[in-house]
């Protein structure tokens, strides 16, 4: 996932006050002239029993009221089986966004909103798991938290098909979500699939510190795991890259993999931390000149930097592999990433609710758009290989550049 901020903040997650429709299709879709207004008359008892009669004069529906407060009313009146205004409101704006066409777009209520700036902040309740859904519908998990109630039961590429009893297929990612959340010390069951065979788990939910930065030391070399980009990510890379120089260690392992992405600018930050400047990627939003995004000056040049990705390395990750990579600061190993080249940007409604889809693209320094492709590494693991197997390639390379180190150059 990567999410632009705007105003204050380049390209706004979880703070922007931005209202996506006019306030008339807003209020259109809230249902603004409800039942007690008087603006749907019903007919006259003598015409109630015309032949396929919905109960609605058309001629006598005020002149202000649009086909979406019209649709809504008329449902709320005259529907057999009840449904609330908030319902429908929900449905409303689900239609709207699948009529984008756009797999990355979802409609958050207020509450799952919360839920989500808590996440990008550095903080939720549930049990651990980035998901995501394919084009072709399949939900999978991208990647699991280290110590969380999944550790250790799900893996990354697991196919999940149902939660809490209720089949993914008929949800989007955003309820998906919110049913794999909930209080702290309730349990939630899982279906999913592995190898073609069906597994359940019942998976206690406890809250959960995101950990996105963690670092240790493997003999003279730093490995930084970045698992998500999140509030305040890019300080904390450069604050263990600086730990690293103090110490003398020979070299950094930047390990990006099962990240799926987060906030575009901790994403630039973090490019920030091994480049001098210069460009990290180009944002392009309709009907806008492209953005250039450029790295903070007075990074770290020098330490030999080797990036670790996989197939879960997404979106904000691959900003920050893609601009370290281009620009010929870092050897990047594993194995293709993902493959997310486009931005979307959560706009908050009147009532705490809010929309996400879809406002742009983007391109690495190089002008490459990653979109389907992915990045191919430098140096190719093995698909299947451990994680360990992985860690200690890394480490390799960054030995092999240390014995290059003042052999050759590039003109």
């Amino acid at each position: 996932m990567l999410l632009s901020r705007t105003s204050t903040r380049v390209a706004a997650a979880t703070s922007a006050l931005v209202v996506v429709f006019s306030a008339g299709l807003l209020t259109g879709v809230m249902g603004s002239h409800d039942s007690e207004s008087g603006a749907f008359p019903a007919k006259a008892a003598g015409a109630a029993g015309s032949s396929g009669s919905s109960g609605l004069e058309p001629s006598a529906v005020a002149a202000s009221a649009g086909p979406l407060d019209q649709a809504a009313n008329t449902i709320l009146q005259n529907a057999a089986k009840p449904i609330s205004k908030d319902e429908l409101n929900k449905a409303a704006v689900e239609g709207m966004l699948q009529a984008l066409n756009d797999k990355w777009s979802s409609y958050y209520s207020p509450h799952d909103f919360a839920s989500f700036q808590d996440v990008m902040d550095g903080e939720y309740t549930g049990v651990g798991l980035w998901v995501h859904r394919d084009e072709a519908g399949v939900v999978s998990v991208v990647s699991v938290q280290t110590g969380s109630p999944s550790d250790g039961t799900l893996r990354t590429g697991d196919v999940i098909t149902s939660v809490g009893g209720q089949a993914v297929a008929t949800h989007t990612i955003a309820d998906i979500v919110s049913l794999l959340r909930g209080d702290a010390g309730t349990t939630v069951q899982l279906t999913y699939r592995r190898a073609g065979v069906v597994h359940t788990a019942s998976l206690r939910r406890t809250a959960l510190p995101t950990q996105d930065v963690t670092a240790k030391v493997n003999g003279t070399v730093m490995i930084v795991r970045v698992s998500s980009f999140t509030k305040g990510v890019g300080t904390k890379v450069g604050a263990f890259a600086a730990t690293a120089r103090a110490r003398h260690l020979t070299g950094i392992v930047l390990d990006l993999r099962g990240n799926p992405g987060g906030l575009l600018d901790e994403g630039v930050k973090t490019a920030s931390v091994f480049l001098d400047g210069g460009p990290v990627v180009t944002f392009q939003k309709r009907g806008a000149a492209p953005l250039l995004l450029t790295a903070q000056p007075g990074g770290d040049t020098g330490t030999p930097l080797a990036v670790l990705v996989d197939n879960g390395t997404a979106s904000a990750a691959e900003v920050v592999t893609g601009a370290l990579q281009d620009r010929d600061r870092a050897v990047v190993v594993g194995t293709r990433t993902f493959g997310k080249g486009s931005v979307q940007e959560p706009q908050i409604l009147s009532d705490g609710s809010a929309l996400e889809f879809t406002v742009g693209s983007y391109l690495t320094p190089d002008g490459r758009s990653l979109d389907g492709v992915g990045i191919g590494p430098d140096v190719t693991v093995p698909v299947g290989a451990s994680p360990t197997a992985a860690e200690a390639e890394a480490v390799e390379v960054l030995s092999g550049l240390l014995a290059d180190a003042g052999t050759g150059g590039r003109g």
